[in-house]
């Protein structure tokens, strides 16, 4: 039995299952019932990487006693079996129908520790625990105890997982070539509080006693003193990130800069200086969670994804790697060298990126049936050029646009294509076609949202006479919406493409207007090529003097 985990039943359900490839670059954020507005738990994901995500729908299924899983690559090869559930619950997205939600960031942390021989890596095990758990105390339970029978094979991971009453981060990471099960602790966020983590193991000190809020694998203390990760002789205490993902000037920017973006937006009563970030010597880490200074709206949430340090003097939008036009887009690799020095440079690392998949923003509340409280707002691309559309937790189909395409074809026919091409020609002249883009964006998630309250009521009083009628109105619902969303794209990228044609931008009576540069930019060019553009003054020839005998 694992040191302080609590019991729970193992349950299963219907799938409605989301296709991606694992990332290393991910952003999360927990919004505790207390934190919210409405008394929802929401987490976050920016699933980050260079591929074309798919939403699946899959039904539940019943299994013999004796049924195998199958675990598998994803080119469908076979890596080994599990023992099956005898039920199987339905999820979209990462969302099963008990409003339990699940999503993840890599830390990586140390190399060493990977195990090659364990069969499960985290999205086996985010999936597993969708299929099989009602909450989120159980979902750690599934998790934890699948790799200690079968072996975790990813390197270390942060998991989110909430359900309609509580929000807990799960880290893990493995025990080496050869090794049982993993190392992990899994702590609840307080009530009330905001949490956040973002590719670097986040806790620190852990309480041993108090299985109520804190449970951990039983060797994640002796496993790290073993391997020389701690010393119990120091005057330091034990902190999980500190033994199995030290923290490195490189992993701080990278990382902890989001985390601490996120709590200067949602707390700024708090002053959290950016010294931690950029690996001052003596600066303290950012806390595990905080309270924010009001609490929040699933806008809000949305907001908190949409971020690339507007404001502060790491502000993308700002400088000469900006352009022209202010884009907050930095091409990779991050890290790079240039000119003669042997110093490395890096880009900033913002939540929004142009490298995201998709994300999310969930809501579970525990105030509503199941079927209607469970929402994932679901977007592809940019988290800050994308629009986020509903999908409840009980829909059986979903918009065809988002199980379409690919990544090696352009296709218009996929919504991740047509907000990729919106997000890519903004970067031609950023600082205005972002105006029309967030116009469209806060038109459509706005409308959505005033919708929300008016599509419930009609969804409970379904519920209560007919819940085949209900499934059907919420999926028909799901299904319009984020096939209106995707065309509404498709029309805004062919009139950006009118309106900033040949660096004209047509004013309201469709006339071509010469806008040119900003003055800090033309400033800047001079810097460096005054010389080249100055238009030379035309000089009057001076008449020649006529000698006198």
């Amino acid at each position: 039995m694992k040191a302080g985990l609590f019991n729970g039943t193992v349950v299963a359900v219907v799938v409605l299952h989301l296709t991606a490839v694992g990332t290393t670059a991910c952003t999360n954020i927990l919004v505790t019932k207390g934190a919210s507005v409405d008394g929802s738990v929401m987490i976050t994901y920016a699933c980050d990487g260079e591929f074309h995500p798919h939403l699946r729908c899959n039904r539940s299924q019943d299994f013999s006693k004796d049924s195998m899983k199958q675990i598998t690559t994803w080119g469908g090869e076979v890596r080994g079996e599990i023992k099956q559930v005898c039920h199987t619950h339905h999820y979209v997205s990462l969302m099963n129908e008990h409003q339990l939600a699940i999503s993840e960031t890599t830390f990586s942390g140390r190399e060493e520790l990977k195990n090659p021989d364990g069969m499960l890596h985290y999205w086996d095990l985010m999936q597993l625990a969708l299929q099989r758990a009602k909450t989120a105390r159980e979902a750690i339970e599934v998790m934890t105890s699948l790799v200690d029978e079968y072996g975790y094979r990813s390197t270390g991971e942060s998991f989110s997982i909430a359900d309609t009453k509580e929000a807990w981060i799960l880290e893990m990471i493995g025990p080496g070539k050869g090794g049982k099960g993993a190392l992990w602790v899994a702590l609840r966020v307080p009530d009330g509080m905001v949490a956040c983590h973002a590719n670097k193991a986040r806790i620190g000190e852990f309480p041993r006693d108090d299985p109520n809020n804190c449970v951990y694998s039983p060797n994640v203390v002796n496993f790290a003193i073993k391997k020389g990760y701690y010393d119990p002789a120091s005057s330091e205490p034990f902190r999980f990130n500190e033994a199995y993902c030290p923290s490195t000037p490189k992993n701080q920017r990278y990382a902890s800069t989001r985390v601490w973006s996120v709590f200067r937006r949602i707390a700024p009563s708090l002053n959290l200086s950016p010294d931690y970030h950029r690996a001052v010597e003596g600066a303290k880490p950012y806390p595990l969670w905080v309270k924010p200074d009001k609490k929040l709206s699933v806008a809000d949430v949305m907001g908190l994804m949409r971020d690339h340090y507007e404001g502060t003097p790491f502000d993308m939008t700002e400088g000469i790697d900006a352009g022209p036009h202010g884009t907050p887009n930095r091409w990779r690799p991050i890290h790079w060298q240039a000119g003669e020095s042997a110093a490395e440079y890096a880009w900033e690392r913002p939540i929004s990126t142009q490298q995201t998949g998709f994300s999310f923003v969930t809501q579970s509340r525990g105030h509503l049936p199941d079927p209607i409280g469970g929402v994932v707002w679901y977007g592809v691309d940019d988290t800050y050029t994308t629009c986020y559309v509903p999908l409840y937790c009980s829909i059986d189909r979903v918009p065809g646009s988002f199980a379409t395409g690919n990544l090696r074809e352009f296709d218009l026919d996929s919504a991740w294509w047509a907000f990729n091409f919106v997000a890519n020609f903004a970067n031609v002249r950023y600082e205005r076609m972002i105006e029309d883009i967030r116009a469209a964006q806060q038109d459509l998630e706005s409308y959505l949202l005033a919708l929300q309250p008016a599509v419930e009521r009609t969804a409970l009083h379904l519920y209560q006479q007919d819940k085949k009628l209900m499934q059907r109105y919420l999926t028909d619902y799901c299904v319009m919406h984020g096939e209106m969303v995707v065309e509404r794209w498709r029309e805004l990228g062919k009139y950006l493409v009118s309106k900033y044609n040949d660096g004209y931008v047509k004013d309201e009576n469709g006339r071509p207007q010469e806008v040119g540069y900003t003055e800090a930019w033309l400033t800047r060019v001079l810097q460096d090529r005054e010389s080249n553009l100055k238009v030379p003054e035309r000089k009057t020839a001076k008449p020649e003097s006529k000698l006198i005998d």
